[in-house]
């Protein structure tokens, strides 16, 4: 501000008028300076607008720099980013395919508001079926027979080519031979599937076939002494009939005993295939003799048996030496000749003691190989 005795000589010239709006200087003036002009003000009002305009100008260039200096770093990234330059060739990025989805290790669990067995049916599922239909053990008791050696037990080991579900090759239980001559029964209701008579030593002797619930499970009983007359192919069988007498046909080292298997198809035309039978016939109700005579009557008080278990699947090395090992036992064979029990060693053969049936007429009466010692 410019104190009224100040004389207008000592002022800038041309500062008659305010810097500002125009009008005529009072005696009290402002003055704004700066590094490049003093203006000469009328009034504080003045001095605040001109401090507002040369802020504005002042922000404004700022901003213009800053603009410039952005421009200035984009184009320098441009031009300095190196290259790789263009591909000497094309390469299409294949998608690797998704991985699929690993299945779950149980039974799918099924929808709400639906129910029935697993499909396809497990080993598990018809043993716990069997187990609780009304079934019968093929020997009578007092005394429940069970297999009472390694030698006799599911998968033990026979020689020749045999299904792979019965591991070292025999593909049944052997039981009983304390009574030669004592009846057989059939373990459940059915149809008979196959009869073979005659000695036929070597295949398994004198055995009959049983076809159970509607051709879905199949037993064998082999080595028989006899078999009733008019027991052919397509007659029914009750629950606890006489199908045979125990004997040895078809056996050439072994005691009498019956050869007892059980086999599995699912569904029609599907494959045949074994089960153990031994943890059934542990459970299965025995026909017990009454007064020493053949009568009998099924009691479910008998005690169970005590399953020595199916045989470990042996390594092939060891297999191959203990099959060679039984058929030394029975003196020399060849590939075709009779083992111990007088069956065929080559794959025609079905059974180490030789009671695989042969062909029958059609295809629901050809059973696969069996195996027995």
């Amino acid at each position: 501000m410019i104190d009224p005795e100040e004389a207008l000589s000592d002022l800038p010239q041309g500062t008659a008028a305010c810097g500002v709006c125009g009008g005529a200087l009072p005696a009290a003036r402002y003055v704004h300076v700066d590094a490049r002009s003093v203006v000469v003000l009328c009034s504080a009002a003045c001095f605040r607008e001109i401090v507002r305009d040369r802020r504005r100008a002042r922000w404004a260039e700022r901003r213009r720099r800053t603009a410039q200096a952005a421009v200035v770093v984009i184009l320098a990234s441009g031009f300095l980013t190196p290259h790789g330059g263009p591909p000497g060739h094309w390469r299409i990025a294949h998608a690797a395919p998704a991985p699929a989805p690993r299945p779950p290790a149980g039974p799918l669990p099924l929808p709400p508001g639906w129910f029935g067995p697993e499909w396809p049916p497990t080993e598990a599922n018809f043993l716990a079926s069997l187990g609780q239909d009304a079934w019968i053990h093929p020997l009578s008791g007092p005394v429940r027979r069970m297999p009472r050696a390694d030698s006799r037990v599911f998968g033990a080991v026979r020689p020749g080519e045999r299904p792979a579900e019965c591991r070292n090759g025999h593909c049944g239980v052997d039981l009983g031979g304390e009574i030669w001559g004592e009846q057989v029964h059939a373990v459940h209701e059915g149809v008979v599937d196959f009869v073979q008579r005659n000695a036929n030593p070597d295949r398994g002797g004198e055995f009959v076939r049983l076809a159970h619930r509607d051709g879905t499970v199949f037993t064998q009983y082999f080595h028989l002494a006899a078999i009733p007359i008019g027991l052919e192919r397509g007659v029914h069988v009750k629950s606890g009939d006489v199908i045979g007498l125990l004997g040895d046909t078809g056996v050439k080292e072994s005691a009498p005993h019956l050869h007892f298997a059980i086999s599995v198809r699912p569904w029609k035309d599907g494959p045949e295939r074994y089960l153990d039978p031994e943890p059934l016939i542990a459970l299965w109700p025995v026909r017990v003799p009454v007064d020493g005579s053949e009568a009998g009557l099924v009691t479910t008080l008998a005690r169970p048996g005590l399953p020595l278990g199916s045989a470990p699947l042996l390594s092939a090395k060891k297999r191959k030496a203990a099959q060679l090992a039984k058929l030394k036992q029975g003196g020399a064979h060849v590939a075709g000749a009779a083992d111990d029990d007088g069956a065929q060693t080559d794959e025609a053969s079905g059974d180490g003691d030789g009671d695989a049936p042969p062909a029958a007429p059609g295809p629901e009466t050809t059973p696969p190989a069996t195996g027995d010692e």
